[in-house]
């Protein structure tokens, strides 16, 4: 297995220097996408494939009174998310959770927010997942990805051929699945390095 496979799943050594690695260099993409989610400072929010944790932090901060809780396959991401944001978990702000996004043990309806950066590349099955994320949501609530990599570039492909199991998908493909989905109002966000960060709405009841 290459060092890079440790970014769909990291696991062992590489795979705890990769999440360290992830939290730093997706730092700049995640700011950017964050702009993007409008939620009350006592939202509950869930951050599927969660890796190394910094994100869960930075949403703890944006929304002080919420519950951000995260969800990841890999035991080493989880067992990094928890570490990294300690404070948060021992107060019960903040949960980190082993899961497979496609079929998760949250409630219906409970989160106001879904976030997933750097990840929907590796869900194998996307329209299932986003079906997930959907019955999750509270209605109105926002689901908002984020990707570095909009399949617009050349380097984009050279990422595919590297790591297994690795799809880009452009901004119009995600609002399809998302649309088939349930979700509405999706909106596409890009900026001039091809950061893509894509958005939609759970239907009222």
């Amino acid at each position: 297995m290459s060092f890079f496979e440790n970014t769909r799943k990291p696991v062992g050594l590489g795979g705890k220097l990769m999440v360290t690695m992830m939290n730093l260099g997706h730092s700049p993409v995640v700011r950017w996408g964050l702009q993007f989610l409008n939620a009350a400072p006592d939202a509950k929010v869930l951050d599927c494939g969660c890796g190394g944790g910094a994100n869960i932090k930075r949403l703890l901060k944006k929304y002080p009174q919420g519950i951000v809780k995260g969800i990841d396959y890999s035991p080493v991401s989880v067992e990094k998310s928890k570490k990294v944001n300690e404070t948060a978990v021992t107060k019960g702000r903040c949960d980190v959770l082993q899961g497979n996004v496609a079929d998760m043990i949250f409630a219906d309806d409970w989160f106001d927010a879904v976030t997933a950066f750097e990840t929907v590349y590796f869900w194998p099955d996307l329209p299932q997942c986003f079906l997930e994320v959907y019955r999750v949501l509270k209605p109105n609530g926002t689901f908002l990805i984020c990707n570095e990599s909009n399949g617009d570039s050349d380097k984009d492909e050279k990422w595919t051929e590297i790591i297994g199991g690795m799809t880009i998908y452009s901004g119009d493909e995600l609002k399809t699945f998302l649309e088939n989905a349930g979700f509405c109002n999706v909106q596409i966000h890009k900026n001039k390095m091809g950061w893509l960060c894509v958005t939609g709405q759970k239907r009222e009841k």
